[in-house]
């Protein structure tokens, strides 16, 4: 090989290394992850044949604590899923807003009604490097249903693989308020 030849694969080597080590923020946007083949659909909400709902909170971490102080901190992505249990009936989405840890509103990620159709599920995204809901961050989410159906299951992963090593646990939805019956 040429002198030529170890300068030029010397510059691929070292782009290649700078845009590895690149970054991008995507804190302003909230994310909506959809699974292309079933996209949700917005709809109709009749108040007065809604039979069954619930407003379920979801702790959320952007960032924890590592080490033996409070100035090591490792951020975290999530992702928020929604879960339709159901076989037979969609359930509908009213809401998903998602709060920091004074309880101050960050974003609301549904603004219209959307359905998940039977067994389908849906994912809201926040990157790592959006911190702004802090160590109690929190998403609300309500759904509602015009037949009676299993409850869905809403929960978050919490990840990070920074640093070489990583971790992930997982965060469930807890029900705060009922609205009818949802066991049939």
């Amino acid at each position: 090989m040429g002198l030529k030849h170890h300068v030029c694969f010397a510059a691929v080597i070292g782009a290649i290394a700078l845009v590895s080590c690149s970054t991008q923020s995507n804190v302003a946007d909230p994310v909506l992850v959809e699974n292309q083949k079933n996209p949700l659909q917005f709809v109709s909400l009749n108040e007065e044949k809604v039979v069954v709902g619930q407003t379920v909170y979801v702790p959320i971490y952007s960032h924890i604590y590592h080490y033996n102080s409070k100035d090591q901190v490792m951020n975290l992505s999530a992702t928020l899923s929604i879960h339709n249990t159901d076989f037979a009936n969609p359930i509908i989405v009213t809401s998903v807003r998602y709060y920091d840890t004074a309880g101050q509103l960050i974003r609301q990620d549904v603004e219209r009604p959307v359905a998940l159709n039977p067994m389908a599920s849906t994912s809201f995204f926040v990157a790592a490097d959006d911190t702004r809901g802090g160590v109690g961050a929190n998403f609300i989410v309500e759904w509602v249903a015009e037949e009676a159906v299993s409850d869905p299951v809403i929960e978050a992963v919490m990840i990070s693989t920074s640093g070489g090593q990583g971790i992930s646990f997982i965060s469930s939805g807890k029900v705060i308020q009922q609205r009818g019956n949802p066991n049939r």
